[in-house]
Order: structure tokens, then C-alpha cells, then sequence
């Protein structure tokens, strides 16, 4: 198989390319700025041009090339003479282990899974549901399904089995890959039971599963139909990269959709390896040999595309850390793994920035680690409140930046393109557009509104390369979710507004803006102000129903540990910080001190359930719950201020 080999390196331009020239560039000539970016990928056959229109408004990319997004993470690095250089790096402080792979290594780990999985059958378009915790192994079954042209869908390690099950039943796949057990602090999760329930419970059966045996625990195996990860290599073949066209599904990635059946977000392969290459540099500012660190999971879309993919189709160093922000051991752990492992740019979830924040406000620990290689650090996933940020500028001494994106596209919608040129930090919004989104704020009516108005936040079709163009097996659910609303836009699903700068607020999902008295209010807004405030770790504001006004907002707030002061205190400053900063038309009165919020395990609090447990109404347990304890505690804390209502 021949591939044309990307041009080594980005030239040098003779001057320095600002945003806006580069925006304006993709603006007057998207096709010519997205075949630039082409350039750096090694293709099988090159992509005549990139966009593909005719089933308007579904679109494609590159769909005439022929390219492997295996060879483009793993094999080229190696035939490019880096083969020596430390794809990725292993630290699991709850095993106490620190392990680096070679790309050499890696390209011969996954050719050989590949060969053994070729050898049971699996072959190009066939899917592969790959459940597993925060191991090497886990990137090393996603590269091994795209070096073979198979499309994975990779469900969190840990999902309850009903939940896999749903995903089993959606994908159909031939082959599932697991681990025995998933690690959290002080408990082993048993992978396993949770799988063979699914498999009971789907109404489609895989052929065989894979399973990748733990120490900590070793699964029993049904015979003829499970195999053991190292056995099932044993004397196979390794197999070559298999081509495939450029609009080939790579992966299927669901994200919870509001009637509770999965979406399954399709990601085209070539789209996806142009634009995560180009994110990496313009938006990271890492280049090959740079140590990236995304501190998320295999099975959330940060970590497809900057735990897996992006970090090592440009050529990077990524981490896989198994751990949590606080508990392992202490809310140190970031740092010590940007000290230790030379991580020059770091993007985590604001939640867990909070998190550590809680621990240690003054931020000491920070103090404990040499920190001089680390330029920046990026948040994405939720709000980041200002209160974090400034925290984090004030001890990091490095940008914050605060950017924006869904596991629908992949990749930055809005971002401050570090790579391209720092824009000045305005705290509070994920900065400007990326080149490929043309980012309007719209009334319900579908017309653009002026800057600095609250409305709905639309994309002008078509969504840049990397993005989904449907949704699997689900066009008219895709067409109803995200076109119909606006016709010529995809729709967001998120509220907020363009300053006149040309900078983008995103104040709460669209359902979080409420209704008070005729006055649209951002939740958002409301939390921002509640942070501020010098006891408050963590807050989340929700509507809730009023006979009055329509809906009313509450407050929910978790306290900084070492905050000894009286909750109704803290509480009657809150309401007050509210009615000074955005006045007594939010009729903000109702606020709890609670210990902790309910979140999914990638960190988004579930201010959905928490209106339902508070107006009173049924709710079905979210899949994605982190403790499902802590509705019942929310619910204890409504109480305590009358509610739900009788």
C-alpha cells in the first residue's frame, strides 16, 4: 500500500499569521483552507477537493480520498525515525505505576491486535463496542478497530449494564473488548458482571469478547466465547493498515439525547484526522515531541479526540491517567503529573479545577512542584466560573483558557487559538470562533440578534471537517435534534451571546434559561455571581415552577472546606450578592447549602433532574450519574425550603 507522505513540518510563514487574517482566510475560501490542512496528512489516494454538497444538508469531507487514521497516529511516526520517542505515558497513582510506549511499541501492539481480530473475523465496517478503564490497552483497541477499518464505539468503563446494553442493541457490534475491572480510589469495579448482564439483556449477541485481565482482578470466562487479551494474540499474524474512504465512519460515540435513547454522533475519518492535526497546533500549540495532557476519559469525546487521537496524529506524547483530581492521593496529583512527565499543555474540566480548588484554596500544594514547562492551561466540558479561572491564573501562572465544544463536533467551536496568536483573555467566555464556524446567536424566530443579546447559539451550515454529519442508523433524528429548529444552522442546544469584540458568551444549555416574569435569565449569570463569593467551592442554579412568576431560581451551594461560618449566613449573603449584581428582577431568594451536587462522571452537574426532583415530577435515574446517592440529598436539602411544592 502506498501513501503519500505529508509535507515534513509546517513551513514557516515570512510573518505571523493573526486570527483574524487566518479566520478571513477559510472565510473567503473555505475549500482552499481546508485542502491546506490536508496537506499534513499522509493519504493513500489525496482528496480530490474537501467539501462534498450534494445531499445538502448533509455534508462530507474529503469523502474521495482513501487514508488510515492508524497509520496516521502510529505507523508514520515510526517510518518517520521516531519510532524511539514515547507515544504514551501510563500513570496510575491508584496502582502506583508510571509505564511509557514507544510509538515502535505501540505500532507492534496494534497491528498485533488487529491481526487477531482480522483472524476471528472482524473486518472493515464491522462495529467493535470497546469498554474499558483509563489503560493503554483501551487506545490501543480504538487504533487496532481503525487500523482494520472497523468502527468502534467506546462506552465508559463502568456504564451500568442496561445502559450498555441499549449501546450493544444500537451498534449491533461483532466483537466487544473490555477489561476485567476498572479502578476508582478504594474500590475495584467489576467490569465484567456488568458486561455478561448486557450481553443477557441485548437482543443482539457479539460473536466473541475480548478481555484484557487486571491483576487486581481476574474475570471468569466463558468459554468459546470469551478470550483472554494476551492468549488471544498468541501466534497471529500482525496486520496492516487497511484503507479506507474518506467519509468512513471511524467511531460511534453516543451522547445521552433528552429522550433518554442514546445518540449515537457519527465521525467521518478524514474530516477527523484534518481537523484534530490542525487543533493541535493552532488551538494547543504543541508539535511533535510536546507532552499533551488531557485529564478526561476514553469514554467521553475528549478523550477520543485529545487523549487518543489528536496527540498522536501529531506526533505528541499523551497521558492516560487512571486517578482523580482529589483522593489520589491528595488534590497535588495534577501537578505532580505535570511536573513529572513534562506536560507543556493541559486541558481539564473545570469541575475538577474546582474540585481541587475546594482542597486547597490557597492553592499550596501548587508550590510543592516545578511546574516551568507547562505554558497553558485549557477547560472545556461546563462553565468555567470566573472564580476558577482567576484561582488558576493566580497560581499557574500560565493563560487559562477557557474553550468550547460538544461531543458533537469533536472538536473547538470557539477557542483562543494559542498556536495562531493569543488573544487577550476575556474571563468568562471561550473566546472567538474557530475557522469552520460561522457562530450566530439567534432569536426563536431564526433571525440574528444584535451583540450582546441573550438568545440561541447556531452554526451556519456546513460544520467544519471532524464534525458529525448524522447520526448513526438516525438521519431523521439527527435532521429533528440539531437542523430542523433552524433551517441553515445546526442548532447548539446552548444560549448565550457575541459581545461587540466578536467574543462568545455561552451562558447555559438552551432548557437552562429561565423564564422569570417575562424576563429570559441565564442560570449561568446567576452561578457566576454565587462563586464569587469567598465560602463558595461549588454552586448550581436551577428554575423551578411558580404560580407567580412562571419559574423562580434556587440556589444549591457547596462550601470551601475550612468555611466553618453559618449556613444561613452564607445563604443571605448569596441572595444579596445576586439582587446587587443583577438586580431584584432575577428574584433570587432561595438558596441550600448542600454537601455535594449531583454530576455525571465527566463532570456536568444534572441541573435537569434536580428542576424534576424539585417541581415534583418523575425522572428517570440518568445513566450517567456519578453517585446516585446524592439526589436523595438534594432532594432532603428542597425540603428544607418547601419543596416540591404540595
Amino acid at each position: 500500500m502506498h501513501f503519500t507522505t505529508a509535507k515534513a513540518g509546517i513551513e514557516e510563514e515570512a510573518t505571523p499569521v493573526s486570527y483574524q487574517e487566518t479566520y478571513a482566510r477559510w472565510k473567503s475560501d473555505p475549500e482552499a483552507f481546508w485542502m491546506d490542512a490536508a496537506e499534513a496528512i499522509d493519504w493513500i489516494e489525496k482528496p480530490g477537493r474537501a467539501l462534498f454538497a450534494q445531499n445538502a444538508p448533509i455534508y462530507e469531507w474529503f469523502s474521495d480520498a482513501k487514508v488510515n487514521t492508524c497509520w496516521n497516529a502510529v505507523d508514520r511516526h515510526v517510518e518517520a525515525g521516531r519510532g524511539n520517542q514515547i507515544a504514551i505515558i501510563h500513570d496510575s497513582p491508584i496502582t502506583h505505576s508510571t509505564k511509557g510506549i514507544t510509538y515502535r511499541e505501540l505500532r507492534d501492539r496494534v497491528a498485533s491486535l488487529a491481526g487477531a481480530l482480522r483472524a476471528k473475523g472482524i473486518e472493515k465496517g464491522d462495529r467493535v463496542i470497546i469498554y474499558m478503564p483509563m489503560v493503554p490497552e483501551a487506545l490501543e483497541a480504538m487504533l487496532a478497530c481503525a487500523r482494520l477499518g472497523a468502527i468502534h464505539s467506546v462506552v465508559f468503563g463502568g456504564f451500568a449494564a442496561n445502559e450498555l446494553a441499549v449501546r450493544i442493541d444500537d451498534a449491533k457490534p461483532k466483537a466487544i473488548i473490555a477489561a476485567s475491572c476498572g479502578l476508582e480510589p478504594g474500590r475495584v469495579v467489576h467490569y465484567k458482571p456488568l458486561l455478561d448482564a448486557a450481553i443477557d439483556q441485548a437482543a443482539h449477541k457479539p460473536d466473541f469478547t475480548v478481555i484484557f485481565q487486571r491483576e487486581q482482578e481476574v474475570a471468569k470466562l466463558i468459554e468459546g466465547r470469551d478470550f483472554a487479551w494476551h492468549t488471544f494474540q498468541y501466534g497471529v499474524e500482525p496486520a496492516e493498515c487497511v484503507p479506507v474512504e474518506g467519509n468512513h465512519p471511524a467511531y460511534i460515540l453516543y451522547t445521552s439525547g433528552t429522550t433518554g435513547a442514546p445518540k449515537g454522533v457519527v465521525r467521518p475519518t478524514a474530516g477527523h484526522l484534518v481537523a484534530l492535526n490542525w487543533s493541535m497546533k493552532a488551538v494547543y500549540n504543541v508539535e511533535a515531541g510536546d507532552v499533551f495532557w488531557a485529564a478526561s476519559d476514553v469514554g467521553w469525546v475528549v478523550g477520543h479526540s485529545y487523549i487518543c487521537y489528536a496527540p498522536l496524529i501529531a506526533g505528541c506524547t499523551t497521558i492516560v491517567f487512571e486517578g482523580k483530581p482529589v483522593g489520589t492521593p491528595d488534590a497535588g496529583t495534577f501537578w505532580r503529573v505535570i511536573q513529572n512527565h513534562k506536560v507543556k499543555s493541559f486541558f481539564t474540566a473545570p469541575t475538577a479545577l474546582r474540585a481541587i480548588k475546594r482542597e486547597d484554596p490557597k492553592g499550596e500544594l501548587i508550590a510543592d512542584y516545578n511546574l516551568k514547562g507547562l505554558r497553558a492551561l485549557y477547560l472545556a466540558g461546563e462553565r468555567a466560573d470566573p472564580d476558577t479561572i482567576e484561582w488558576a491564573q493566580r497560581h499557574l501562572g500560565v493563560p487559562v483558557i477557557d474553550h468550547w465544544w460538544q461531543t458533537e463536533t469533536g472538536w473547538a467551536i470557539a477557542a483562543n487559538p494559542l498556536g495562531i496568536e493569543e488573544l487577550p483573555v476575556k474571563i468568562g467566555s471561550p473566546s472567538v470562533p474557530m475557522p469552520g464556524y460561522d457562530v450566530q446567536v439567534l432569536d426563536e424566530g431564526g433571525h440574528p440578534v444584535a451583540p450582546g443579546t441573550l438568545g440561541a447559539i447556531a452554526v451556519k451550515l456546513p460544520l467544519p471537517p471532524g464534525t458529525l454529519p448524522t447520526l448513526w442508523n438516525a438521519e431523521d433524528r439527527f435532521r429533528k435534534s440539531y437542523l430542523n429548529h433552524f433551517p441553515g444552522y445546526y442548532e447548539t442546544g446552548d444560549a448565550g451571546y457575541i459581545d461587540a469584540d466578536g467574543y462568545l458568551y455561552i451562558m447555559a444549555r438552551t432548557d437552562d434559561v429561565i423564564n422569570v416574569a417575562g424576563h429570559r435569565l441565564s442560570t449561568g449569570a446567576m452561578e457566576e455571581v454565587l462563586a464569587g463569593h469567598a465560602d463558595v467551592a461549588e454552586c448550581a442554579v436551577i428554575g423551578v415552577a411558580d404560580d407567580l412568576k412562571g419559574q423562580l431560581p434556587l440556589g444549591f451551594l457547596c462550601l470551601n472546606k475550612g468555611s466553618n461560618r453559618p449556613h444561613e449566613e452564607v445563604v443571605k449573603e448569596c441572595v444579596a450578592r445576586v439582587r446587587d449584581q443583577i438586580g431584584p428582577v432575577a428574584a433570587f431568594k432561595l438558596a441550600v447549602v448542600v454537601d455535594r451536587l449531583p454530576k455525571t462522571r465527566s463532570g456536568k452537574i444534572l441541573r435537569g433532574t434536580m428542576v424534576k426532583i424539585a417541581d415534583g415530577e418523575s425522572y428517570k435515574m440518568p445513566a450517567t450519574i456519578d453517585d446516585p446517592a446524592i439526589l436523595d440529598e438534594i432532594a432532603e436539602a428542597l425540603k428544607t425550603l418547601g419543596y416540591p411544592r404540595a
